[in-house]
């Protein structure tokens, strides 16, 4: 009788440890801009992660266990990024990583989580974070939400191809972002027999740009391309509506935004762009895969947690979700072990997300093709779907 109770002394006690570790949380460290000039992106997404973290606790965790957020704040600024980075790493000893948003501090971060080999999913809008060479680096730990840059400029070259729009100028900021989207336009544009007749930049932080687009309009072109984001492009679309200017305005996939339209004024009239689906969603078939998702997503950030009410929705709103719920599903087939979770985040096959479908491949750590994208146009302050 005194082994059969020691037995069940050992057998009880294992079944509390197995189910203790069961219960154990799992970090995952999320860093956005927080504050500084990029708060008005970082901000939201914070507040979409919280609300994505809490739906999959509430739904029973990873496995059972609870995701634990780790927050951190870059102050939009490269160098506390690292910090956050390195402390996520060595501290708190995070699983993965959700972010950075912004392109230069996704570049500044990148080869300390290469070096230490944690998966991390950015929501980042360049394309840099997922190349690799040269100064590059490599890209083997770092998956990213948002579309390629280059795949919205083929989305947007494809449409101005089809309007035999032949004749572009290119008005793009000179930060990371903005440079990595010019290199894209003029890679890309020989393909869509397309012509660069013009080409200006600026500084993300100036307040005008009437300047650029006076040479650009001397050059007579069909059509300008303005790559950046932030209140730069409202800036751009005024000075086009202070200059009479009779071309058509193009932003990139990062401009849909209330905020743009608001800042930019009658100048956001008749912009075209591309847009993931969530800013035209109703407007979408209902046989769109999609648009349920997106659905269930708009109830949760509107009506649910009323987010909207301090932000509403744009194009950025779903990137923190989408990250999160691939990496959620890797991690309950893999686990937290790094490498096997990094191995099963690459083989995410047909997810169906806010802002696309995604397939990632070891070459292609983003997964979505210009089909995840459509052109939206500003038209009497609203978002018109237009392919």
């Amino acid at each position: 009788m005194k082994k059969v109770g020691a037995f069940l002394v050992v057998l009880l006690s294992l079944l509390i440890i197995s189910n203790s570790n069961a219960a154990d949380p799992i970090k995952i460290g999320a860093v956005y801009s927080l504050s500084g000039p990029a708060a008005a992106i970082g901000t939201p997404t914070k507040l979409v992660t919280q609300m994505v973290v809490e739906k999959i606790n509430k739904e029973g965790g990873i496995n059972g266990r609870p995701i634990e957020l780790v927050l951190g704040d870059t102050e939009s600024d490269p160098t506390k990024a690292v910090m956050v980075v390195k402390k996520f790493i060595n501290v708190d000893k995070v699983a993965a990583i959700i972010g950075p948003d912004r392109t230069d501090l996704g570049m500044a971060v990148k080869k300390l989580i290469e070096d230490a080999g944690i998966p991390t999913f950015m929501t980042v809008g360049g394309d840099p974070v997922i190349m690799g060479g040269g100064p590059l680096g490599t890209y083997k730990w770092v998956f990213k939400s948002p579309q390629r840059s280059s795949t919205a400029v083929e989305k947007l070259y494809g449409y101005l191809k089809k309007a035999n729009l032949k004749k572009i100028a290119l008005i793009t900021a000179s930060d990371g972002f903005g440079k990595d989207g010019k290199g894209w336009l003029e890679k890309l544009a020989p393909q869509y027999g397309l012509t660069i007749v013009a080409d200006e930049s600026f500084n993300p932080k100036d307040t005008d740009m009437t300047a650029q687009l006076s040479k650009i309009s001397s050059a007579s072109p069909d059509a300008i391309v303005c790559w950046t984001i932030g209140p730069a492009a409202a800036i751009v679309a005024k000075n086009v509506k202070q200059l009479n200017l009779k071309e058509p305005l193009f932003q990139c996939h990062g401009i849909p935004d209330p905020k743009y339209v608001e800042l930019a004024g009658p100048g956001a009239e008749g912009s075209i762009m591309p847009s993931t689906r969530l800013m035209a969603w109703e407007q979408l078939p209902d046989t769109d895969p999609q648009k349920k998702v997106i659905k269930d997503f708009v109830n949760l950030y509107n009506d649910v947690n009323k987010i909207d009410k301090q932000f509403p929705l744009n194009t950025h709103s779903g990137y923190a979700w989408d990250a999160i719920y691939v990496v959620a599903d890797a991690m309950k087939k893999a686990g937290t072990d790094p490498a096997k979770l990094r191995d099963a985040i690459e083989q995410t096959k047909n997810h169906v997300g806010v802002s696309g479908i995604y397939n990632l491949t070891a070459e292609d750590h983003n997964g979505l093709g210009t089909d995840s994208m459509i052109l939206v146009k500003v038209e009497n302050g609203k978002w018109k779907l237009v392919e």
